[in-house]
Order: C-alpha cells, then structure tokens, then sequence
C-alpha cells in the first residue's frame, strides 16, 4: 500500500473525532449498510466527517489495509476503529456508542 494512501488515511483521522468511510455521501448512500450507519450517526448531535470510498480506490483499498477490515462502511472515533454497520447498529442499541462519541466530545 502506498505510503502516501496511508498518510493520507492518518491525515483524515487526526482532523476528525468522528470519520466515516462509506460508500457515496450522508445525502446520497450508495449502499444499504452506509445508509444505515449514516441514518445512526444522524440520530446523535455530535459532527461526523465522511470519505467516500467510491470517490478513490486508493482510499477504498487503503482503509481496509489500515484498519484490517474487509467491509465498508468503517466508522472510526478519535482515530481508533469502531468497526462497520453491524457493530455500530449493535453498539446503538445497547446504548454503548452514545457513550463513545459522549467521552470522545466530552475531551
């Protein structure tokens, strides 16, 4: 992977306390798991940051490399990776990722 991708990919999270690599944008998702992770992170007060991943297939290809993860959408907070749709939507019904993003804005 280059290492510019992967620069690029820290450059991003360093300046979001919440980022989301999906595929397309909050206003049009490209795929039923981005949109549902986008419809969660929507029901909450706290900013998020997106990359589109179809936008780059560097990025698309260089996310999962960084994060050791083979799906899209990734959700990371403070830079540390949360994981994709299912664990988000598991999170938020146990109330768990409300508390992430409160200690994560809480700072």
């Amino acid at each position: 992977m280059a290492d510019e991708v992967l620069a690029n990919i820290e450059g991003q999270l360093k300046k979001n306390k919440v980022l989301i690599f999906m595929k397309g944008n909050p206003k049009f998702p490209q795929c039923g798991f981005s949109d549902a992770t986008i419809r969660i992170f929507e029901s909450f007060d706290y900013p998020y940051e997106t990359v589109d991943v179809l936008a780059d297939p560097q990025i698309r290809a260089g996310i999962k490399s960084y994060s050791n993860w083979p799906t899209i959408p990734q959700v990371f907070v403070d830079g540390k990776f949360i994981g994709g749709c299912d664990i988000i939507r598991e999170m938020h019904e146990r109330g768990e990722l409300a508390q992430v993003l409160k200690a994560a804005f809480d700072k």
